[in-house]
């Protein structure tokens, strides 16, 4: 039997957090706060299952399962092992108009306009060298389903040093590695789906933006051509609540170099100004943000008692 105060809590998540087969949407918070939804935890069950299989369920990328749960393994977590469901985040911090897609969580915020709603969808982007633009802001200059895919010069000359030649014009289907739907944002760059069964959450593509089959197309049929898109990179997220909470999210920043990218130790964080000033506050616990920076969970935590 459901207590009063389990029978409130439930109802109260379902009033900010709500989940479909293509999206997980939170009603936005009031003015002056930036933290959204709760986590949740899941208990994986008997029979082969990959991280990567449970992060697709939750509508997470594989990157942010990992994070938030580190030591377990990605191809076989331990059966009956529980697992921490990042569902709980900081907006990042820029206007919150149409598409904003922060790099460092490798997450796409979609604000439909005249809604009180964000939509949050995770992404695979560039690899290292191939690298996604970051502190860019452009818009949707048009959709395409079925694309062709046009390797450029240089992702040919990649594949050949591999022994696998590109034709100059992939034809559509669901071969193509642009997947069914896209989403046109630039003469280089696109929001596009995929034909492989993993990926999303990690540095994969040759700098596009890469979701999920159901994800692209439930974003393909929402967003409007001329819908405002930005590029940030925030590895690390702040928030003050009205409540007085003030919480820190820390996600692991992206490797500039294959040489950073290959190694097992930690890529540097560097401190933004408004984090630095942020955290120079006299109610932080020290030990809390020593914590977060060298863990990087990517789970906002409360940084004062």
């Amino acid at each position: 039997m459901l207590t009063s105060f389990t029978k409130y809590l439930f109802l109260s998540l379902c009033l900010v957090l709500s989940f479909s087969a293509t999206s997980v949407e939170y009603r936005l918070p009031p003015k002056g706060s930036s933290v959204i939804g709760e986590n949740q935890y899941f208990v994986v069950p008997e029979g082969k299952q990959t991280l990567e299989e449970i992060a697709a369920q939750f509508q997470l990328g594989l990157t942010n399962l990992m994070q938030a749960n580190p030591g377990v393994d990605p191809f076989l977590p331990t059966p009956g092992s529980t697992l921490i469901i990042p569902h709980k985040l900081i907006l990042p911090d820029t206007k919150r108009q149409g598409i904003v897609i922060n790099l460092a969580e490798m997450r796409l915020y979609y604000y439909p306009k005249g809604t009180n709603t964000v939509q949050v969808l995770p992404i695979g982007i560039g690899q290292v060298g191939r690298d996604t633009p970051e502190n860019w802001v452009t818009q949707v200059y048009r959709k395409r389903a079925n694309p062709t895919w046009t390797p450029t010069k240089k992702t040919r000359e990649i594949y050949a040093a591999k022994g696998e030649i590109l034709p100059d014009v992939w034809p559509a289907g669901p071969d193509n590695p642009m997947g069914l739907f896209a989403i046109y944002i630039g003469n280089l760059y696109a929001i596009h789906g995929t034909n492989a069964s993993f990926g999303i959450g990690l540095r994969v593509s040759q700098g596009c933006v890469r979701l999920r089959d159901d994800d692209i197309e439930h974003l393909f049929n929402s967003v409007p051509v001329g819908t405002r898109v930005e590029f940030i990179n925030q590895p690390i997220k702040v928030a003050e609540e009205s409540s007085g909470g003030r919480y820190m999210e820390v996600h692991e920043p992206l490797s500039r170099t294959q040489e950073e990218f290959e190694s097992t130790a930690p890529v540097a964080l560097s401190l933004e100004k408004n984090v630095t000033r942020f955290i120079a506050h006299e109610q932080t616990d020290s030990f809390v943000i020593k914590r977060l920076l060298e863990q990087r969970t990517g789970i906002p935590t409360r940084i004062n008692p």
